[in-house]
Parts: structure tokens; sequence; C-alpha cells
């Protein structure tokens, strides 16, 4: 299970998450995405913690705290979803 993190700052990176995370437990891994034309971050990221009550503590600590002056929204991400079919060139009728 991984936690989705949004309202992000553009100016964030993988560094200031981490430390902001490692306050509430371990923190395996983070992924901060960027947009493939540009390379700017897309205001949102997940993070992975080694276990899950690390993960619930850090939600709800950090949801809807303010940071970098943003509120964040952060709470336990859902899957993602198959979306290959639902429009764009590709789809054939």
């Amino acid at each position: 299970m991984s936690i989705y993190v949004g309202n992000l700052s553009y100016d964030v990176n993988q560094q200031d998450l981490s430390e902001v995370f490692a306050e509430y437990g371990t923190v395996k891994r983070v992924h901060v995405p960027t947009d493939r034309e540009t390379g700017r971050v897309r205001g949102f990221a997940f993070v992975e913690m080694e276990s899950e009550a690390e993960e619930d503590k850090a939600i709800e600590t950090l949801d809807g705290a303010e940071w970098m002056d943003r509120q964040l929204k952060v709470n336990k991400a859902r899957p993602r979803e198959d979306n290959r079919n639902s429009g764009g060139r590709n789809n054939r009728f």
C-alpha cells in the first residue's frame, strides 16, 4: 500500500517528502511524477512506508496540514485504473 499526497508545491522534491514522512516512520520509497513534456512536478506524489501503522499515523497527522504554503491532501492511494481504452487516438469503434 502507499500514500497519495496531493496539492503539493511545484517546488517539492523527493528529499523534501522523505524528510517530512520520516517523522512518522521508515520511508521505503517516494515517487514524485513529472510532466513528460515539461519535466515539471505535477503537484502530487506517492509515499511508501515500512508499515501500515506508520502510513496511518502520517495520514492522520498530515492530511489538511499546511506545508510549503499549501494545504496537503493525504490519504491511502487507490490502485491505478486501467484507462488505455477510455479515449484518445488508439480507440477503435
